[in-house]
């Protein structure tokens, strides 16, 4: 009895196989429609270059600007990662950005949660080891046009924006994402000048 309802699946699958082919592209061509739809305003070619004020340990702050932190990670992809407190899909995305930063550089901008002091408290609270910057009012990602979080942008080692995302991202495609951008310029530069 298995093996022929295991027979009648096989043989309905070669049936259909157009079908399913035709469902999936059709929810891709959806998810990748949202997904451009959600990031339209997120910033493109260079990264603009903004005032930042870190949270440091016990609440202290530390101003500094993009440029000057990925001053800090030369020849490296970066990502920025917006979030905040408040923000479920951002506290299930926690683990993913904590493995991220053991292996690329992650700057955190904590949107609309507080002061330097209440950000760098949630920090030690849930275990978040990456740097990051206060955005009490939410005015620095409105500047990069970010309407929610999280998200994430990618830039590649020469400052330019490479990829932005809205919405929760699966760890794989951010380390996709990273990759891409540090070897994306690498493979450029071997290819013949026209």
């Amino acid at each position: 009895m298995l093996k022929a309802l295991a027979t009648r699946a096989a043989q309905s699958l070669r049936k259909s196989w157009k079908q399913h082919l035709t469902t999936l592209a059709l929810a891709w061509a959806s998810i990748v429609a949202v997904d451009t739809w959600r990031t339209r305003d997120l910033p493109q070619g260079p990264a603009p270059d903004v005032a930042l004020v870190m949270a440091q340990s016990a609440g202290a702050t530390a101003p500094t600007t993009l440029a000057a932190w990925r001053a800090q990670h030369p020849g490296q992809a970066v990502a920025v990662h917006f979030w905040a407190e408040w923000c479920a899909v951002c506290k299930l995305e926690e683990p993913s950005i904590a493995a991220l930063s053991g292996h690329w550089p992650v700057l955190g901008v904590a949107m609309q949660s507080g002061n330097a002091e209440r950000v760098a408290q949630v920090q030690r609270q849930r275990g978040m080891p990456w740097q990051t910057a206060v955005d009490p009012q939410g005015t620095l990602s409105r500047s990069w046009g970010v309407r929610s979080v999280p998200a994430l942008v990618v830039i590649d080692a020469h400052g330019q924006v490479r990829f932005a995302t809205s919405g929760y991202t699966p760890e794989w495609a951010m380390r996709l994402r990273l990759w891409w951008a540090q070897t994306m310029p690498q493979w450029k530069a071997l290819l013949p000048k026209q």
